[in-house]
């Protein structure tokens, strides 16, 4: 069983160190906004599962990424629970790229290998597109 340790520092604020060790602070509080908050932490996970996911996948199809940006937006629930109810990802992406690639590549990461994303499901409606730009 893997372990995370939040510490509250004060305020709503705290510091969360993951089971790997590294330390991140945390801000439950969103008029200070001194940190994201944990919902954040939540859309931001989306966007870096489902990005490893695409750049191994387009890597083994021998594809020439050259970067990658994941845009994920949200819409919450009104009352509490307040959770993710409509989640939108954007990819852009650059490069040398085979169209049809990359929609297998993005498709794989979220019907198959993105974790948070097959979670976040069984909440929110989760849609997605992508943008493929000439290599520079």
């Amino acid at each position: 069983m893997q372990s995370g340790i939040i510490k509250w520092v004060g305020e709503q604020k705290f510091v969360a160190t993951s089971p790997s060790g590294h330390a991140i602070s945390v801000d439950s509080d969103r008029s200070s906004n001194k940190a994201p908050g944990p919902m954040e932490l939540v859309l931001l996970a989306l966007g870096a599962c489902t990005a490893t996911d695409v750049v191994i996948i387009l890597e083994k199809k021998r594809q020439r990424l050259e970067s990658l940006e994941v845009i994920c937006s949200g819409e919450r629930a009104a009352d509490p629970p307040t959770v993710w109810t409509k989640l939108e990802i954007l990819y852009r992406l650059r490069g040398q790229l085979d169209d049809a690639a990359v929609k297998h590549a993005i498709q794989l990461s979220e019907d198959k290998y993105c974790s948070v994303a097959a979670m976040l499901k069984k909440t929110a409606a989760l849609s997605w597109r992508y943008e493929i730009l000439p290599p520079a």
